[in-house]
């Protein structure tokens, strides 16, 4: 059979070409990235069968007893239904729900990145759905950088993006000489991006910079983080004692710049006084901080002293947000390159989060990208998105957040759309009894993961292959023509065509869809998005169907000249911060005023609970680090080529230095088992003496794989064994990076890998009739 022609499309990680060819898909990176990912060999297994939901499905106690708890999510078999009667179901249970509890009993999770397509974007499908029908508590903030979210705007301010307003790569090239990466820059995620990107080109801008006249110090106990010649592999979760540490030197030896703290900054007589030791009488001397961050006190005094000479720039990764206590370590690295005084000169200062996404330090064009309306939520009720497993097993309770008490609502249905929890969520266990309370859980999903066996409602939706859409990112300069490469597969229909059926049963049909189809939606966004875009940029944007027609549409980018600050450097006065002082807050009275001890006003040492100068750490000897994959994005298309490629026997790799399992009896390619009390998962075993002693690597992302009723994932999902409790009061972020655990060698025949495959199919069990009370929309 002939192969169709090449289309384009879009990923989070990157642009591509795709046919299909005897109902497989061919890919091939685009001709326009000069650094195509690699994850791109992933794609195909998007049309196996194997992994993908081919009908929708009922769990079989749900379907017989009627929504309410259950201990059976994620144990139960299921029933498939035909789509006439799942959306009478649906849609019934969508009556009960808001009629007993109202929009406050309805979560609409739906965190994740199903798509790269702006109107196949199911967290906006599904919350403007449940918008139309009164609302829904929500999830604010992230997982990537949620203690960043929330800190930053305290520290510089409102409107000051610390995440893609950071300098550029070509001026870093140009000025810097210095680059101090507390947290490195990992490579591997420099090809990921919300909407994906077109030309990737960090990881060259990087490696010309490391070719060039900039050195790299990376601070990480991993030396694949680093990209440079010097390698400080620190103890984890310590880096804030050797920042306080690099702070004592420059301070002791007048190497720091008082005329830039006293212009630009407020807060530093506080952060002073506690890093010489005049408020509470320990010097966060070099010596200190050695004994700490394990980072020899010369060491720390020489990099002060060169820091000082030079043009320098710190950095620190997002990774080092998401632990206990996230919050203080870009609070002081910003703090650092304050003491410094080189925040807002070219080149130097501060950044967070080079390598941490591939937009980072790489100028886009400026514009916004077409979004499909949410409408407004009327429900004021929010959750921090890592505190879902707290709201659903403490309904009611009060919590802290950013200075506000709130409590957390009584949930009786949870709908996600998109995203798989079961990757981005701690203590899964803990998760799974969460999920266990609730009387029914919805969830739309192309494939069998841990989240859709873990539903009541399971609703097969099509992947981006298999749909039109507008491929765009928040930062890039393109706008990519997604076509449909091929059919959807079995029954799956697109998110829209579900809640639009879901709106039409409940009487909010109008109001959702505006009386548009798919690809009239799809045309409306783009034309109004150009009518108001193409006057901006001073140029002619084609009309839609030219657009569809076209290979790619390139919009104009900004200069590659953007520097952190550089405008409140040049006029404090002119171009103040939107902080209380309008400064850099080195020490924040708004913080120090809501009175956390888990996050003061100003940077902090705060010893986590688990790292390795902790007493835990006597029974559990060996830091855990959950870093991110570096063969898919997340845990997407974990069944992929590429993702299958990184792993050892089926399982996820576990990386452990050569001394570490010679101690255990472990050789590399054994199966291990990592446990500590909340659980345990076998992985892979891989020696490398670039991890750092005491110190074990197992990314996330691998497809969550219980054995039977017990504590053991079988594939290696890290988050078995990560801690699920906020960063601090201040953010609640995830601190999911971090864990003790102990590692050894698995004896046996170890439990078969079934992460991929589908659960069991059971026929119809009776059920008596509901008569659910009666919904009016608003």
């Amino acid at each position: 059979m002939a192969a169709n022609p090449y289309v384009t499309s879009s990923s989070h990680w990157g642009a591509f070409e795709a046919r299909a060819v005897d109902g497989t898909v061919q890919v091939r990176a685009h001709p326009a990235d000069p650094d195509p990912s690699p994850l791109l060999a992933n794609l195909a297994s998007a049309v196996d069968p194997a992994v993908r939901i081919a009908r929708p499905a009922i769990r079989e106690g749900w379907l017989r007893d009627g929504p309410g708890p259950s201990d059976g999510r994620g144990r139960e078999g299921f029933v498939e239904v035909e789509w006439d009667e799942l959306i009478e179901v649906l849609a019934g249970e969508l009556r009960h729900v808001y009629a007993e509890r109202g929009p406050r009993g309805v979560f609409g999770g739906s965190y994740g990145w199903a798509s790269a397509g702006r109107f196949h974007h199911a967290q906006s499908q599904l919350k403007r759905f449940l918008t139309c029908l009164g609302g829904y508590v929500s999830g604010v903030g992230n997982y990537s950088y949620g203690a960043s979210g929330v800190l930053m705007p305290h520290v510089v301010g409102r409107g000051v993006d610390v995440t893609t307003g950071l300098t550029d790569w070509a001026v870093i090239r140009e000025h810097t000489e210095l680059v101090v990466a507390f947290g490195g820059i990992p490579r591997k995620n420099t090809a990921m991006n919300p909407g994906g990107m077109v030309r990737h080109t960090a990881d060259q801008h990087l490696r010309a910079a490391v070719g060039g006249s900039v050195d790299v110090v990376t601070v990480s106990p991993l030396r694949e983080d680093s990209p440079g010649s010097t390698w400080l592999p620190i103890r984890p979760a310590s880096d804030v004692a050797m920042m306080l540490g690099l702070m004592h030197v420059l301070v002791a030896e007048d190497l720091h710049d008082p005329a830039f703290l006293e212009r630009y900054c407020v807060g530093a007589p506080e952060l002073l006084a506690y890093v010489t030791g005049r408020s509470d009488g320990v010097a966060k001397s070099p010596e200190w901080a050695a004994e700490r961050c394990d980072v020899p006190a010369d060491t720390i005094r020489a990099l002060a002293r060169r820091m000082a000479a030079s043009r320098t720039l710190v950095t620190v990764t997002w990774s080092l947000q998401r632990t206990e206590h996230g919050e203080q370590a870009p609070w002081a690295g910003i703090a650092l390159a304050a003491v410094l005084g080189q925040i807002g000169l070219p080149g130097r200062g501060f950044g967070h989060g080079y390598g941490s996404m591939a937009d980072v330090g790489v100028p886009g064009a400026g514009v916004r990208v077409p979004t499909l309306p949410q409408g407004v939520n009327p429900v004021a009720d929010h959750i921090p998105v890592a505190r879902v497993a707290d709201m659903l097993l403490h309904p009611g309770e009060p919590f802290e957040f950013d200075g506000s008490t709130l409590t957390y609502p009584d949930i009786g249905l949870v709908y996600w759309a998109g995203g798989n929890p079961f990757h981005h969520h701690q203590d899964l266990h803990r998760l799974r009894r969460a999920l266990a309370t609730v009387d029914t859980v919805v969830v739309h999903e192309p494939f069998w993961t841990a989240m859709a066996k873990h539903a009541d409602i399971v609703v097969p939706v099509t992947t981006p292959l298999e749909r039109t859409d507008i491929g765009a990112s928040r930062t890039d300069h393109h706008l990519v023509p997604m076509h449909r490469v091929v059919e959807p597969f079995g029954l799956a229909r697109d998110d829209h065509a579900v809640l639009a059926a879901l709106a039409d049963a409940l009487g909010v049909g109008d109001a959702f869809t505006e009386g548009r189809s798919a690809d009239e939606w799809l045309r409306h966004l783009y034309e109004t998005w150009a009518t108001s875009t193409g006057p901006r940029l001073g140029v002619d944007l084609p009309p839609y169907d030219d657009f569809l027609a076209s290979p790619l549409l390139t919009l104009p980018v900004q200069p590659a000249d953007r520097t952190f600050l550089d405008g409140f450097r040049a006029d404090p006065d002119g171009r103040p911060l939107r902080t209380p002082s309008g400064r850099i807050e080195l020490f924040s009275a708004t913080i120090a005023g809501f009175g956390y001890d888990d996050c003061p006003g100003h940077p902090t040492w705060l010893e986590p609970v688990e790292w390795l100068g902790s007493p835990h750490a006597a029974r559990w000897p060996l830091h855990l680090i959950a870093n991110q994959p570096r063969g898919r994005l997340h845990s997407q298309l974990d069944a992929g080529a590429e993702s299958r490629r990184h792993k050892v026997g089926g399982r996820e790799a576990v990386r452990m230095h050569p001394d570490d399992a010679a101690e255990r009896g472990i050789s590399d390619g054994d199966v291990v088992r990592l446990f500590n009390d909340r659980g345990a998962c076998l992985a892979g075993a891989r020696l490398d003496d670039g991890v750092r002693r005491g110190v074990v690597q197992l990314p996330t992302g691998a497809w969550f794989d219980p054995v039977g009723d017990t504590e053991l994932c079988a594939h290696g999902n890290p988050n078995v064994l990560t801690r699920d409790h906020g960063t601090s009061r201040l953010a609640q972020g995830t601190s999911g990076q971090h864990a003790l655990v102990e590692v050894e060698r698995f004896e046996g025949d170890p439990s078969p890998v079934r992460a991929h495959r589908p659960p069991d199919f059971v026929e119809r069990p009776d059920r008596p009739q509901l008569s659910p009370p009666e919904f009016t929309a608003p």
